[in-house]
């Protein structure tokens, strides 16, 4: 599914200079010409198979309706504002021994037990999965649909344990394990950062070689102990502790301001991870950053792990979360660098540090949904999704 390159980084290989094109015309740029011819292409299949399931399993709709396609009963992404709360919608598989029929399996983490400031990122699957009805399925920009490309499944969240860390881990370990094995790629909705070491864990021990991580973030996250016991402050260390986890694998991006504590630094600086602060990445341009990543996240692995968290963002935009740092990455930044780390076929994504309790008007958990659908819709561009099978 790839496209050569001529003025948009992802434009069609028939397009020749002077021949009469019947989808465009002059006035558009190189990135909305591409999205308006790339949509005549996307099929319509599966949109019309819901119509159909919608229809048959929800009721005709009222006789006053006009548009014969609406069902009485809300069974599809229409309207937004309808339907019970799964990841955008997609099917809540209650048998999480078929999620390996899917090619990408939701599943919360609900947990905030490592949190060493403002609790709350508990209810991040749930203001994730909310304001996940916004979005349809569809990207303009990159030309993507997801319903037509992929199947999704929303497996609900994993029984994590309130007051244990450790056996909360085991069972994220377990559960992204059993999603990975399976086939399904593994979307991870946080919950805290202390979660990065089981959600690691649980991939690292299904591979034969190593797994590198690309993590966004303002904070280090490599100390040993926080406050006596593992938490969001320290999952890098335990992770990196994993044989076939190096930490010369491990790329962190977005560090910075006053909240990185001196001992995960020195942790990082002798076990040679690499660091890219805001302005290294701004400086040096988003797609050389983005390569730079790459590269140290691949050097000798066999797959490589997402680990985003939500306040790699400047604070004005992510207010949802424990930890906010003025001076983090613009959206767009973010985004741009998200969709080149995903030309590259990925093990999984987690998303972290989302706190409803504490967003406005829920931009924080606007964004975590957005990473999420630009990963996916990057990785289906590139080829990657649908992905392999157990």
């Amino acid at each position: 599914m790839g496209f050569a390159h001529d003025h948009h980084p992802h434009g069609r290989a028939d397009d020749q200079p002077g021949e009469p094109d019947p989808l465009s015309h002059d006035n558009y740029g190189p990135e909305a010409r591409y999205a308006v011819r790339r949509e005549a292409e996307l099929p319509t299949t599966r949109w019309e198979a819901e119509i159909e399931r919608g229809l048959r399993l929800g009721l005709p709709g009222a006789d006053s309706i006009v548009d014969r396609r609406i069902p009485t009963f809300s069974r599809g992404e229409l309207p937004h504002f309808a339907g019970i709360n799964t990841f955008l919608k997609a099917p809540y598989v209650e048998d999480v021994t078929t999620c390996g029929e899917y090619d990408v399996a939701v599943l919360g983490a609900p947990f905030d037990g490592g949190t060493t400031y403002r609790s709350g990122t508990r209810f991040g699957p749930q203001g994730i999965r909310k304001i996940s009805a916004l979005y349809g399925p569809y990207s303009f920009e990159l030309g993507v649909d997801l319903r037509e490309s992929i199947t999704i499944a929303d497996l609900g969240d994993v029984f994590t344990i309130p007051g244990n860390i450790e056996k909360t881990f085991d069972q994220i370990s377990k559960a992204v394990g059993h999603v990975y094995a399976s086939g399904a790629f593994p979307v991870v909705l946080g919950g805290d950062h202390s979660i990065g070491y089981p959600t690691v864990r649980g991939v690292a021990e299904h591979l034969d070689g190593n797994l590198g991580i690309i993590h966004f973030d303002r904070h280090v996250d490599t100390q040993e102990t926080d406050l006596d016991e593992r938490m969001h402050t320290t999952p890098w260390f335990h992770a990196t502790d994993i044989p076939n986890v190096p930490p010369k694998n491990l790329v962190q991006i977005g560090i910075g301001g006053w909240q990185a504590p001196r001992p995960g630094v020195k942790v990082g600086r002798e076990r040679g991870t690499t660091i890219m602060t805001v302005t290294d990445c701004v400086e040096m341009g988003i797609e050389a950053a983005a390569e730079k990543a790459l590269d140290v996240a691949w050097d000798g692995a066999e797959a490589v792990w997402l680990s985003f968290d939500v306040d790699c963002l400047d604070a004005a935009f992510v207010p949802g979360t424990g930890w906010p740092e003025p001076g983090g990455f613009l959206p767009r930044e973010v985004l741009k660098f998200i969709q080149l780390v995903a030309e590259r076929p990925l093990a999984g994504i987690e998303v972290v540090e989302c706190s409803p309790p504490y967003d406005n008007a829920e931009i924080t958990s606007l964004i975590a949904t957005r990473v999420i659908c630009d990963t996916l819709g990057c990785l289906v561009r590139a080829g990657h999704l649908p992905g392999r099978k157990s």
